[in-house]
């Protein structure tokens, strides 16, 4: 079984910042993509940041010089850093990862929980 474990979320005024890290945990192979995902109320969960296992990066254009996405391989974990906070970054942040459980399988996407990031003054 794989569980991803999201942590970081919170309450920070416009133009703050925040970090969010997702570890992955379980029986797998290996982890190709991972990526943070977002939903605010009343909106379509839409991709905010993905990088793959070889460090390539792609950003939504609304983040795109405001958010950082990187791993670390070795503790399984992607982070978000958050800067320059804006009001519509207010959302539900979802980290996920396609993962291979065994090598020559195919691999299968999986969600985090979820974790709250409010951006208010």
């Amino acid at each position: 079984q794989v569980q991803l474990v999201e942590s970081g979320g919170g309450s920070v005024q416009p133009g703050g910042s925040l970090r969010l890290s997702c570890a992955a945990s379980g029986s797998f192979f290996s982890i190709s993509t991972m990526g943070w995902y977002r939903q605010a109320p009343g909106k379509e969960r839409e991709l905010v940041a993905t990088i793959t296992s070889g460090g390539f990066t792609n950003y939504a254009d609304s983040v795109k010089g405001r958010f950082t996405i990187s791993r670390d391989n070795a503790k399984n974990t992607v982070y978000l850093q958050m800067n320059s906070l804006k009001p519509e970054d207010t959302a539900v942040y979802y980290c996920n990862a396609f993962i291979l459980l065994v090598k020559l399988g195919v691999p299968r996407v999986y969600w985090g929980q979820g974790t709250q990031v409010t951006v208010s003054s």
